[in-house]
């Protein structure tokens, strides 16, 4: 098996696989704006969804004093 056979095994799974909801999305979605544009708006919210807790844990560790703040942890920074 050569280096080709290979990434051609990849290619051929991914596209035959891989691809099939996308496929059928792109079979549905003639008719309607939305149903085309699904994919980014679920990874738009799981981003959004993702920010808010990352800035809720920011907040709670802040409140908490349990950020490092003396200036020896950075001295290049002064």
């Amino acid at each position: 098996m050569s280096w080709k056979g290979i990434f051609e095994g990849i290619q051929s799974f991914t596209e035959d696989i891989l691809f099939i909801p996308f496929d059928a999305l792109r079979a549905l979605s003639y008719d309607s704006w939305f149903l085309a544009n699904i994919m980014s708006w679920l990874l738009m919210i799981i981003g959004f969804v993702a920010f808010v807790y990352w800035m809720i844990q920011l907040k709670k560790f802040n409140d908490n004093n349990e950020e490092d703040r003396s200036s020896t942890s950075h001295s290049f920074l002064s």
